[in-house]
């Protein structure tokens, strides 16, 4: 008598601790890759520059090293194409896995990598090679790890579950620059000549426990449902998208434009801080650990709230709230008011980017069925992306000298967020009540 209702328990509990560990997974893992992608940001910012393209004008050679950064976005959505279609084939844990390595295989080399002066001009190429080995791992985690997250998830709690995939993007940026604002206490030549390759080689432990996690994690019952009725090998996941469903994956591009917020502040910021003299390197790195960690505990508690009273009304005011602080940020920059600059970079990145970040990824991919989740959801985002890549790029072509050169890099992440907040507005179905086994299935 007592040995059913104890099954009934530990079955009924089954889903809520898959989703438990599918978070956790999905957290640690892309810890590891935003760490990995965000000390790639850090040295560009700083370090890459001096090393890898000495000699040159230290604008040029600054823009240079800034484009590296925006080539791992080039290549993925043709890896998200190939990453996602294995995805919807034979499965989101595999894949993870496979993101997961890749990633920490690319890191590790890049701390390895000799500087110009000894190989010449392979260092910046070999440099660019492992920027695209980054950008391939990159191009299938997010929406990888949140299709894993949202499927074992309660249909009511998905956002919540599925907003641990960016608040390990947050951890992953805090640990970065946790990082790097302990070696720039180093003097300078050791700095440059060995010391910045200490972050890169540290991945290999977040990398090897991230392996550990992942590998325990359950493939979803969505999958295998969709598995089983033979729906993963009847057309090619990316026909069925493009034929079906491309005014969805042309809506996720612009859609997507909000995440330029991220590499604006992290990157750009940064370089722009420290090269002009305006604000210390350890106090912008300081700045970052500080809003990363804020950062973690509010994205989840956004999450719930998009759970409570919908995804479109909370991405839509922290997308304003983004466009508006971005100004405040620049000017408390220019101003060399550290502690405005604390404060305006915890109302961007805090609340205005806290609340888009952990439901964007959750957003795109509802915006999808279980049998092309995975490709259409990564091809249309990484697509997305890559005015995001390029986006500190394209701020060190448009700053200008003097006090109000940064007006014009705040346009741009301002316009960025109108746009995204526009087409959320008009263009995106609220998904909140809308059962996990319904997604997608309006294309639309």
């Amino acid at each position: 008598m007592t040995a059913g209702p104890a099954t009934t328990a530990t079955s009924v509990d089954a889903p809520g601790r898959h989703a438990r560990k599918a978070a956790v997974a999905s957290f640690v893992g892309s810890t590891l890759e935003y760490y990995d992608f965000f000390i790639y940001g850090s040295a560009s910012a700083l370090i890459f520059n001096k090393i890898f393209f000495p000699g040159i004008d230290p604008l040029l050679g600054q823009f240079l090293s800034m484009a590296t950064l925006g080539i791992g976005y080039v290549v993925r959505p043709l890896a998200a194409a190939f990453i996602g279609h294995f995805g919807d084939r034979i499965g989101r844990k595999k894949m993870l896995v496979f993101t997961l390595v890749s990633m920490g295989i690319g890191t590790f080399l890049i701390g390895c990598l000799p500087p110009t002066s000894m190989i010449g001009a392979a260092a910046p190429v070999i440099l660019v090679l492992l920027r695209v080995l980054q950008g391939i791992s990159a191009a299938g985690e997010s929406v990888g790890a949140v299709a894993l997250s949202l499927e074992h998830a309660p249909s009511r709690r998905r956002a919540f579950f599925a907003s641990w995939v960016n608040t390990g993007a947050a951890a992953g940026i805090m640990l970065a620059s946790i990082a790097f604002l302990l070696v720039s206490f180093m003097p300078q030549a050791s700095l440059v000549a060995w010391g910045w390759r200490i972050p890169f080689l540290a991945s290999f432990i977040v990398a090897a426990a991230g392996f550990v996690i992942r590998r325990r994690v359950p493939e979803t019952e969505a999958f295998e449902q969709a598995r089983e009725a033979g729906e993963t090998r009847a057309e090619l996941p990316l026909k069925v998208a493009f034929r079906d469903y491309w005014p969805t994956m042309i809506k996720v591009v612009l859609f997507g434009v909000w995440a330029v917020v991220s590499t604006i502040v992290s990157a750009f910021s940064l370089s722009y801080a420290t090269n002009g003299h305006l604000v210390s390197s350890s106090i912008m790195l300081t700045t970052t650990i500080v809003t990363a960690g804020l950062g973690i505990i509010a994205q989840p508690l956004f999450g719930i709230l998009a759970d409570r009273i919908g995804r479109k009304p909370v991405f839509i005011v922290g997308n304003i709230i983004c466009a508006i602080t971005i100004f405040a940020y620049f000017w408390s920059i220019s101003q060399k008011n550290v502690p405005l600059v604390f404060a305006t970079s915890i109302i961007v990145m805090v609340v205005g980017y806290g609340m888009v970040n952990p439901l964007g990824p959750a957003i795109v991919a509802e915006m999808f069925p279980t049998r092309i989740r995975y490709s259409g959801a990564a091809i249309s985002s990484q697509l997305g992306l890559i005015v995001t890549g390029f986006a500190p790029t394209i701020a060190a072509a448009v700053v200008r000298p003097g006090p109000g050169g940064w007006v014009p890099v705040a346009v741009f992440t301002a316009a960025c967020c109108g746009i995204s907040a526009l087409v959320t507005l008009v263009w995106v179905r609220e998904t909140y009540r809308v059962d996990t086994d319904d997604l997608g299935k309006k294309a639309a």
